[in-house]
């Protein structure tokens, strides 16, 4: 049997919200209401931290979690999940969750790892959910991807893709699918470790989304289409949303 670990990449620094892994949300740090959700993933084995602070190590430990400091100067996420990878020899499966995303559904860690689970062949895997707002095909800071026919990612934009030539200027979520990118992922440990070992690609630099290094090398990225949703903490107002959603689901 695969044994499935969990890292969740956590950095102090944040331009917009500096120290938002410690920001308070309902009594708890964000932090924590990631982990605790990651840890009851049906398929998750053992969940963990790696982050580059002392401050949110503690603060980890405190709650009875697990946590692993890396190098201050990793680029990515994913080179921090890769980073503690190295020394997890007998993890087949790694799942790396972002670390604000405080109202991740454990489901979608199933989800997610269930791609590799099934498909023997499939080294990397993602979630996408159907895009019905509209306003976010033009919204850059939300993600989208384009998926062949048998359910792997042809590219991921933060401009709208595929472009609806005949309906640009009307409802095109009412004539076309799009995919809003989940930034939920899972690697088989050799993989990860060889693609965080690979320089930056002209579209990653270009798009700044890393997981356009794995297109661009030739590989492939399986996906899984979602009902869920979250909503990922950048800005002091997606805080702000966040408090009120649990607040109301605790009413």
């Amino acid at each position: 049997m695969s044994r499935v670990v969990a890292i969740i990449p956590a950095r102090f620094g944040s331009t917009r919200l500096p120290g938002k892994p410690l920001a308070d949300i309902c009594g708890k740090p964000m932090i924590q209401h990631v982990y605790e959700r990651a840890a009851r993933a049906k398929t998750i084995d053992w969940c963990l931290v790696a982050t580059d602070d002392e401050r949110i190590a503690s603060v980890v430990r405190g709650f009875g979690g697990h946590a692993v400091l890396t190098p201050e100067n990793l680029e990515t996420g994913t080179d921090r999940v890769a980073f503690v990878a190295r020394s997890l020899r007998d993890a087949d499966i790694l799942v790396n969750i972002q670390g604000d995303e405080p109202l991740l559904e454990p489901a979608m860690v199933d989800e997610a790892v269930r791609i590799l689970l099934v498909n023997d062949q499939a080294n990397a895997g993602t979630l996408v959910r159907v895009l019905d707002d509209e306003r976010d095909l033009d919204n850059p800071g939300v993600v989208k991807v384009v998926l062949d026919l048998n359910s792997n990612c042809l590219f991921f934009s933060r401009s709208a893709i595929p472009f609806a030539r005949d309906h640009a200027g009307g409802n095109r979520t009412a004539h076309h699918h799009y995919y809003k990118h989940i930034g939920l992922y899972v690697y088989r440990r050799r993989f990860l470790l060889r693609i965080t070992d690979l320089p930056r690609t002209p579209l990653e630099m270009t798009e700044q989304l890393e997981q356009l290094r794995i297109l661009e090398n030739g590989e492939q990225i399986k996906a899984a289409v979602t009902v869920f949703d979250t909503i990922p903490v950048d800005t002091p107002d997606d805080l702000r949303r966040v408090c009120e959603k649990m607040e109301m689901a605790h009413e």
